[in-house]
């Protein structure tokens, strides 16, 4: 939600006196992207799509919801001009996801938030329809309350589907079919979420890690539903958006990795990849009140979360996202992929074998002249 009252403000400035548990060398996040020659509202969700990212802005209706970039940030374009995203979600806040081509959904396709629904919407943005289509086997039936924060998992512990946070505080996995089924209930609004990378964050690893911003707790499920707060003792005030530094996080060279958030209300911002390398398999999450972006690393020796401060957006987050070769070639764990590279992958596959020919004949041309 929006900060619009001096409430708000004083809740952020106590969290700054109160809540930082440390802060290391400040943050560096740079514009990427900006919608606003062609739509008015605010940035809010912000997605990677494999040949570039789909974004949303704070309006509800056809033609001024969506946008699309190439990877570089550049050649924006209205998105799904057709699609109506009808009103009804918590201050116009529409939350955007892509798949992943795993579980069954297709590859790279966009899922917008939507009321008490998702939104699917093909690739190209020619058409959209309705991704529940029943909940707890009840057909055509909505989610309890209006969604918050999408996520594909592409850790696997989740059967790579699809789960959803909301305002009610229902969390919820859905399959490729479109049948959702209530995984737990927090009792609260929550927005942000991702999985636990295998082999890290302790007792958690594996596990969906979930933010909400009204009480500042961090929350594992299991995927039984077992809930646990992880940080009763160091809340976060205004958790926004929360995602895990990925422990493979720049290993391709690719320069679309890194971190990308909404910076509300003027564009989206970049954190490159090199800015994180410290921090593999930490929580990254933003403080929608105060900016602030902190890191939230598991100790192993005091077996709890250490929170740390470790920068602040320009203006007020919103959702993002840390893209990786895991994110740009996904692949089912266990199996052995034969993705095909994206443009860049292929461009920097070139760049990597002409260094090495270049290399090689150099190497030749030197042992020449020995001889």
């Amino acid at each position: 939600m929006k900060l619009r009252n001096t409430a708000f403000a004083i809740v952020a400035s106590v969290a700054m006196a109160l809540g930082v548990a440390g802060q290391s060398a400040a943050l560096t996040l740079n514009p990427f992207t900006d919608p606003h020659p062609l739509l008015s509202g605010g940035t809010i969700g912000f997605a990677y799509i494999g040949d570039g990212f789909v974004g949303t802005v704070q309006a509800d209706g056809t033609g001024n919801v969506l946008y699309r970039t190439d990877v570089n940030g550049g050649s924006v374009s209205i998105f799904a001009p057709t699609v109506l995203i009808p009103g009804g979600s918590p201050s116009s806040e529409h939350f955007v996801a892509s798949s992943l081509g795993l579980g069954g959904f297709p590859d790279r396709d966009v899922y917008v938030a939507a009321a008490n629904g998702i939104i699917h919407i093909d690739h190209a943005g020619t058409s959209g329809s309705p991704t529940i289509t029943s909940v707890d086997s009840v057909p055509g039936s909505n989610l309890a309350s209006a969604v918050r924060g999408i996520l594909f998992d592409a850790v696997g512990t989740f059967g790579n589907d699809m789960l959803v946070t909301t305002t009610g505080g229902q969390i919820y996995r859905v399959d490729s079919t479109g049948a959702a089924t209530l995984l737990a209930s927090v009792g609260e609004d929550t927005e942000g979420l991702d999985i636990a990378p295998l082999g890290t964050f302790g007792p958690y690893a594996g596990q969906l890690i979930v933010a909400s911003e009204g009480s500042g707790r961090i929350r594992a499920i299991t995927t039984g539903g077992v809930v646990t707060v992880i940080n009763p003792n160091n809340l976060i005030a205004g958790a926004e958006e929360l995602t895990f530094v990925p422990l493979n996080l720049g290993a391709s060279g690719n320069p679309v990795e890194g971190f990308y958030g909404a910076n509300y209300t003027p564009n989206v911002v970049k954190g490159a990849a090199s800015e994180f390398t410290s921090m593999l398999g930490d929580i990254i999450v933003t403080g929608e009140f105060s900016h602030i972006v902190w890191n939230v690393h598991w100790d192993t020796t005091t077996l709890a979360p250490v929170v740390t401060n470790i920068g602040s957006f320009p203006n007020q987050p919103e959702d993002g996202i840390f893209v990786t070769a895991a994110i740009i070639n996904p692949c089912p764990p266990g199996e052995v992929c034969n993705n095909v590279p994206e443009p860049d992958s292929l461009a920097l596959l070139a760049a990597a074998l002409l260094a090495v020919a270049v290399g090689a004949g150099v190497s030749r041309r030197r042992k020449s002249r020995a001889g």
